[in-house]
């Protein structure tokens, strides 16, 4: 009876408290407003901010500003007395300075794009080879008895050649040989032979231009340490894809068409290869740049559990500017993320500020070059400035701005929660008690079926987290028909629904921040992709 009648006192008291801790933690959550956030989005999505890209003067204002949110919100400089964390990048690009043929000039990006890893050099030649579909097989090679080390070599790079009952003429029936199917195969095996140059012409390279245009002339981007990726096709002779509008008045010396030499091979079931006279003369090569495009770090000091530390994190790079002047806005891609970060420090800053801070550790970061194959984040992984064995768990926000082509029909009140239960089965269910407390969303795991084709588990910043041990959540409101393109404006943003979801990951870290046990970590490491 006495043990009764005191844990009937103690109900009561335990009640009021949780409820009191649940007021305290709304009051916080509610800093997160629809204005402030539209007036943040606002300002990084504008022209001045030019699609905040990689290694462009959009990029470097961006940190400026994040950092400045940090520094005015009172966040410690995590780095050393710095807010940046400096990243070592390498972006090698293939320049072409000119590119010519018959005196007319051409314009990479614009009116062809080439392939290669060649040091800049000057290419000049009096005629071009055409060797037909460039197929090097038993039965049928474009390339018998021909000679073409140190010439400029043209082929057809289209599929298979054809008879006249739409077999192939490689393999004798309607499936297509692996030189049609194999992306690389044409170009490859005609670099073995030494050419000087190859000219590919296809169908589908006035499409391509006319989409991605000068991206196809961006360069790439590695971290320092990693160099050329290893999995990356390499071509030291350069390919040079025309359209078949330049093909064609390359071949019209020769009184012929790109149609005249598919209708001869198919007519005679034989290689056509011949020369056309043609004046080629081009200075193109690879171009390398090292340059550091800082993640952001801002910290908010935990307590009695300070060294163990959350993540919460989000890009803020997006695709930038292009040479033509095209600028990717990229307000859902990544700014609503970035938005969240600084958003949720500031809710975090004020509790901190009224005495009621985290226990553990709060690190806000933003991410660079993610759009660049997760750079960025990579490189914290590599370089972290706090150790990864107490870092407890990344809560990461890649676009939370917008509703998904699978639910635009449907209900609005979602959020795609990628990754909750990899690592850890206790981090879904905090974030499901976070989500039934306080925002009654809809958690969509579609994207946890581990048969999904999109990967989209691997296709941010808290993948490289998670590969060393640390339960994430990757929160995403999902693909829509503006991604990664000059559409994605602030206009198209649903706020009341972004806020809702940053409410969701701020009531989720709240917990994790403050619980007595550090999560546990009770799942094998994802497999890598």
């Amino acid at each position: 009876m006495k043990k009764y009648l005191i844990l009937s006192f103690l109900v009561p008291t335990l009640f009021s408290c949780s409820v009191a801790q649940q007021a305290s933690q709304k009051k916080y959550a509610d800093l997160l407003t629809e204005s402030s956030a539209k007036a943040h989005l606002t300002t990084l999505a504008s022209k001045e901010f030019a699609g905040r890209g990689t290694g462009q003067e959009g990029g470097k204002k961006t940190v400026e500003y994040i950092a400045k949110v940090f520094k005015d919100l009172g966040l410690k400089p995590a780095v050393n007395g710095s807010y940046y964390q400096p990243v070592a990048l390498e972006k090698q690009s293939y320049v072409v300075d000119n590119f010519s043929i018959n005196n007319t000039p051409y314009t990479n990006g614009k009116d062809f794009f080439v392939q290669g890893n060649n040091n800049s050099q000057a290419f000049k030649a009096s005629e071009i080879v055409v060797v037909g579909y460039g197929i090097q097989s038993e039965k049928y090679n474009d390339l018998a008895g021909q000679d073409i080390a140190g010439k400029v070599v043209l082929f057809l790079n289209e599929g298979d050649p054809k008879d006249k009952s739409g077999n192939s003429l490689v393999t004798g029936t309607s499936t297509q040989s692996d030189w049609a199917t194999s992306r690389f195969k044409k170009a490859q095996e005609l670099t073995k032979l030494n050419p000087a140059m190859i000219i590919a012409v296809s169908p589908q390279n006035t499409e391509m231009i006319k989409r991605f245009g000068s991206r196809l002339t961006g360069g790439r981007f590695t971290l320092r340490s990693e160099g050329t990726a290893a999995n990356q096709p390499t071509m030291g002779i350069p390919v040079a894809n025309i359209t078949e509008e330049i093909a064609n008045q390359i071949l019209s010396a020769n009184k012929t068409s790109l149609a005249q030499v598919r209708e001869q091979i198919s007519t005679t079931g034989k290689p056509h290869t011949f020369t056309v006279k043609a004046n080629v003369d081009a200075t193109m090569g690879v171009k390398k740049e090292e340059f550091n495009d800082p993640n952001v770090l801002g910290v908010i000091e935990g307590t009695d559990l300070k060294n163990e530390v959350v993540i919460i994190s989000g890009h803020y790079d997006h695709d930038g500017v292009l040479p033509d002047g095209t600028f990717f806005p990229g307000a859902d891609d990544n700014g609503s993320g970035t938005v969240g970060v600084m958003e949720l420090a500031k809710a975090f800053a004020a509790a901190k500020n009224d005495g009621k801070g985290p226990r553990r550790t709060i690190l806000f970061m933003a991410f660079a070059a993610e759009e660049k194959g997760l750079l960025g984040s990579n490189f914290y992984s590599q370089n972290p400035i706090f150790p990864l064995a107490n870092t407890v768990t990344c809560l990461n926000m890649d676009m939370i701005g917008r509703i998904d082509d699978k639910h635009l029909d449907g209900n609005h009140n979602y959020i795609h929660a990628i990754g909750s239960d990899m690592l850890s089965s206790e981090l879904k269910q905090i974030n499901e008690k976070a989500n039934k407390d306080y925002t009654q969303m809809e958690l969509d795991y579609m994207y946890d079926d581990p048969k999904d084709p999109m990967r989209i588990y691997y296709r941010s910043d808290q993948y490289n987290l998670a590969k060393h041990g640390i339960p994430v959540i990757f929160y995403f409101s999902g693909l829509h028909p503006d991604y990664h393109t000059p559409n994605d404006t602030v206009d198209k943003i649903d706020f009341p629904m972004m806020v809702k979801r940053e409410k969701l990951v701020f009531h989720t870290a709240w917990d994790i921040a403050n619980r007595d046990k550090k999560l546990v970590v009770d799942k094998p490491l994802p497999t890598t992709e």
